[in-house]
């Protein structure tokens, strides 16, 4: 079997990540929403021209990973825009993390999980937000084993339909033993 990489993603996969990135929010949540509400989303949060101003902003990181040189899951991490009283300009959030449904469960997402925590803390502990839609339940044990906590919820639109959302936290003093080191590293094998 061919060795999954991951590695940071570049300006060159602006359009590998925004296909990515709708057919990874489809395959898991398409079902959810009437087809209009959907296809505004996906056109306002995986156009082409958004993932490229998420590419070109210093203050974000994207990670793709591959098999194969075929790209399989997908990472988004930057400063915190949830809406909770108790985020400040320090604070980091992961975004996005997503991979194909022929891809999940094999560890990679630990993998990637892992590279995108390192790289939030490169310059030193912050806190780390993520959103979490509340009928996700693997994904909210996933973050609740890597110490999150919910500390609030929101509404979070797609189109014209809200969905419930919840605000996960981990505070900023729990990733003191984050190894900086896998922030550097322009490729890893996983």
């Amino acid at each position: 079997m061919t060795e999954a990489v991951i590695r940071r993603a570049h300006a060159a996969d602006a359009e590998t990540l925004a296909a990515l990135g709708a057919r990874t929010f489809v395959e898991t949540f398409g079902h959810l929403y009437p087809r209009e509400d959907l296809q505004a989303y996906l056109a306002e949060a995986y156009s082409l021209e958004r993932t490229r101003r998420d590419l070109a902003d210093a203050a974000k990181a994207s990670w793709l990973v591959e098999v194969g040189g075929e790209a399989i899951g997908y990472a988004l991490a930057g400063p915190c825009s949830l809406p909770h009283e108790e985020v400040t300009p320090r604070c980091g959030e992961l975004k996005r993390i997503y991979f194909l449904k022929t891809a999940q469960g094999g560890g990679l997402g630990a993998r990637l999980f892992a590279q995108v925590i390192a790289w939030l803390q490169a310059d030193g502990p912050r806190d780390v937000w993520i959103g979490v839609w509340s009928e996700n339940h693997g994904a909210q044990k996933f973050y609740a084993r890597h110490g999150f906590e919910k500390v609030g919820g929101y509404g979070f639109p797609v189109g014209r339909t809200v969905d419930s959302e919840l605000i996960l936290r981990r505070r900023a003093e729990t990733f003191a033993a984050i190894s900086p080191q896998l922030v550097f590293d322009e490729q890893t094998s996983a």
